[in-house]
């Protein structure tokens, strides 16, 4: 029984340095990566000037916002990465061959399957919660920016430019706020122009941030070949950043969190196809640590007689399988939400039979074979 718990003993102490090496490794490479995309994201608020006169209070969280996506773009190659160095430093100093002959090879295997599953946990984390959150929020923050633009261009029979390609210009502005003869010329899409016009308009804010409420007018489309069209309206609802941005987003405002979208589709029975994609698209985020982690393990997690490093560093080869991965996604023949998934699912079936392979050859025949 001595002997036994000691085993034990001795099995989570490895386990727990072994956790703590690969989680090392992928923090540096991690923290490095995180100050260079805070950096480069506050030089691009600061010169497009998303929050100008907004105060260093507002750049500062606004940076802050924006990291969230750019986190789960890089998160997963630095996990990645992060285990395949821990791997190669165990290589050079011969820890691997030490913890393969003494067979705590299934030690080292669950270390790694429990260290992609808390990357692969975080990467979904930050792609269904805290990146649509972070979304909403910095919509907001735009929105605010935008309602000041267009109420300090809104000069009674004066146009003002809102941004390069829109026009706009007022009749005459009430004491309630109230805003007379609304006139829009939005000429950023150079294959269809978009005019509004309206007797009145209101600026007001509703859940996703501000809105300008058309009243009796009419939206009149051009396309470069000349053709036009007109739609009447007693009252239209556009959105403020819809005429502030650089392009026209479109109807769609703000980004829903995976719980408001699944609970959405199980309320009305409805599941648009655009909710299905996004829901598949950050759930395949984080299972892409897993297949990476997998595939890092079977090219990595095996001793090696070899006294030189390799031609092709082991940081680059996983970056091979990043790429191929992602040009797998992008061509594949796959239709709907399944798409998203396709690259993650090949990447996976490729790591497990190259992993399955080398565990045939490294794993140690039984005593009772030896004896034979």
């Amino acid at each position: 029984m001595v002997g036994a718990s000691e085993l034990v003993s001795d099995m989570t102490r490895l386990g727990t340095y072994l956790l703590k090496l690969f989680a090392a490794e992928a923090a540096a490479l991690f923290g490095v990566a995180l100050t260079i995309l805070y950096l480069v994201q506050t030089l691009r608020i600061v010169e497009v000037g998303a929050v100008r006169d907004r105060g260093l209070g507002t750049l500062f969280w606004q940076t802050i916002l924006g990291l969230p996506p750019l986190s789960i773009a890089f998160l997963y190659v630095c996990l990645a990465v992060g285990l395949a160095r821990a791997l190669r430093a165990l290589q050079t100093s011969r820890e691997l061959h030490i913890i393969h002959g003494s067979q705590r090879l299934p030690v080292l295997i669950g270390t790694i399957l429990g260290y992609a599953a808390i990357g692969t946990l975080l990467v979904l984390l930050l792609a269904h919660v805290i990146e649509p959150a972070a979304k909403r929020e910095s919509d907001l923050i735009s929105a605010r920016a935008a309602a000041d633009l267009v109420g300090r261009s809104l000069m009674p029979n004066r146009f003002a430019e809102l941004g390069d390609g829109v026009t706009i210009t007022v009749g005459g502005r009430g004491a309630d706020g109230e805003i007379t003869s609304f006139f829009a010329d939005d000429r950023r899409d150079t294959a269809t122009r978009r005019t509004y016009i309206a007797d009145s308009a209101l600026i007001t804010a509703d859940e996703l941030g501000y809105v300008l409420q058309l009243k009796d007018g009419t939206i009149q489309y051009r396309t470069a070949t000349g053709q036009f069209s007109e739609i009447s309206f007693q009252r239209y609802d556009i959105a403020l950043e819809r005429l502030t941005g650089a392009a026209d987003m479109g109807e769609r405002r703000g980004d829903q969190s995976t719980y408001a979208m699944v609970t959405q589709g199980f309320a009305t029975g409805d599941w648009p196809s655009e909710s299905l994609r996004r829901i598949a698209e950050r759930t395949a985020d984080g299972f892409r640590v897993l297949a990476l982690c997998l595939f890092v393990a079977a090219i990595a997690a095996f001793p090696s007689g070899r006294r030189k490093e390799p031609l092709l560093p082991v940081e680059i080869t996983v970056l091979g399988a990043v790429l191929f991965e992602r040009a797998v996604t992008s061509y594949a023949p796959v239709s709907g939400w399944a798409h998203e998934a396709t690259g993650v699912v090949v990447l996976s079936v490729i790591s497990v039979m190259l992993l399955v392979a080398r565990l045939r050859l490294f794993v140690p025949m039984p005593r009772e074979a030896h004896s034979a």
